[in-house]
């Protein structure tokens, strides 16, 4: 089950994250069932976070809050329901960034929301081969759903 909650003061396409969201427990093969909820935050709340829990200042693009710790499962192994976790995103500074970058905002929530069902999948980017591995799954995934969502 996927909840968004867009408490920001952006207008976002939750359309797109729910089916993206579906897309990549499909691909990592966890359980449907898999509870995972998504909210979309202005500056000041996600400033108050990232202080919060990361102990930086200013606000940040993503942060994840892992719960049960589950893994990506397999085809004859998916991952059993439980309750994934939260992401949380801020479309102020994912703006900011899809401007750098030169795409849509959409394609920046796109990149950050499945950056941060990675993290709570137990995924990280702190060593040089773990980054290698996530960043490489971010992009196969993205690439995927794109693909997907042109056939749709």
């Amino acid at each position: 089950m996927i909840e968004i909650n867009n408490e920001s003061a952006i207008d976002v396409d939750e359309t797109v994250l729910q089916r993206l969201t579906d897309f990549n427990l499909e691909q990592l093969h966890v359980s449907p069932d898999a509870e995972v909820a998504i909210v979309l935050v202005d500056e000041g709340a996600m400033e108050a976070l990232h202080v919060q829990w990361m102990d930086e200042p200013g606000p940040t693009d993503v942060l994840s809050f892992p719960m049960d710790e589950l893994r990506p499962g397999s085809e004859d192994r998916p991952t059993p329901p439980g309750l994934l976790g939260d992401i949380v995103l801020c479309p102020q500074v994912a703006e900011t960034q899809a401007q750098a970058a030169g795409h849509t905002l959409m394609d920046e929530l796109i990149l950050l929301t499945t950056h941060g069902l990675l993290h709570l999948l137990g995924f990280d980017h702190a060593e040089p081969d773990e980054e290698r591995e996530m960043f490489g799954l971010q992009k196969e995934l993205i690439q995927g759903f794109a693909a997907a969502e042109r056939r749709r």
